[in-house]
């Protein structure tokens, strides 16, 4: 079952000298618990693609759905909601708080929630168990490595229990061990019930996912098998 759907998906950006076309009629479908990496070029339109899942970025035709929710046909309000309730980002800028703990850091999500403070702790600490950082929920980010600052931010993305994680070259400043731990995390998060939507230049990451989807041009290519998925 299809959890996002991209039907015929267009964007254009109506710049001053001419318009833009950044997608093209894309049409994509993503199973649950399916880990998806998407490849392209610089200005192939992957960014575009990204934003316009994550609900920040209305396309210009097409449909958009999310769990059967044709999301942009929601009200701002209920938008917002949505963005709360069923995704989870990562990015390669990681936007933690410096003067927060990571504890602090995961708890940022669920204060607008109304989540009481001593629930909102037991879940950022369930979150950070998730993610393996049970002996760091009290370091301030300078005192903790890169990827353990990766680490905090994916377990502030997960905090909520979205069922779709979009991360945005969520390893492009890690070394290449590191990275593979990230990308070894995201199996772990995939196989607790979690969609992956990976964008990410680099081929030995995509290809630990279990499809690549590739953009050029902002058209959609049809997706591949990723080769580690065929060898598992």
């Amino acid at each position: 079952m299809s959890l996002v759907e991209l039907h015929a998906v267009s964007k254009i950006y109506n710049h001053s000298v001419a318009p833009v076309c950044a997608l093209a009629d894309a049409t994509l479908q993503i199973a649950e618990r399916e880990f998806v990496a998407l490849m392209g070029p610089s200005g192939s339109g992957k960014s575009t693609i990204l934003s316009i899942l994550g609900a920040m970025n209305p396309p210009t035709s097409g449909r958009v759905t999310v769990d059967g929710l044709g999301i942009y046909s929601l009200s701002v309000e209920r938008l917002a909601d949505f963005r709360r309730e069923y995704l989870g980002f990562v990015f390669q800028q990681l936007f933690l708080v410096p003067y927060l703990t990571a504890l602090e850091n995961v708890m940022l999500p669920l204060a607008a929630a109304g989540i009481a403070n001593k629930r909102q702790r037991e879940m950022a600490n369930d979150a950070l168990s998730r993610v393996g950082l049970d002996d760091k929920t009290h370091r301030l980010p300078a005192d903790l490595s890169g990827g353990e600052q990766q680490r905090v931010a994916i377990a502030r993305a997960i905090v909520n229990a979205p069922p779709l994680l979009l991360a945005d070259e969520p390893t492009g400043c890690l070394d290449s061990r590191t990275g593979r731990d990230i990308i070894d995390l995201f199996h772990r998060l995939r196989d607790d019930g979690l969609t992956v939507f990976l964008v990410t230049h680099d081929a030995a990451v995509a290809a630990r996912a279990d499809r690549i989807v590739h953009v050029q041009d902002g058209r959609v290519l049809d997706g591949v098998v990723a080769a580690d998925s065929l060898s598992a």
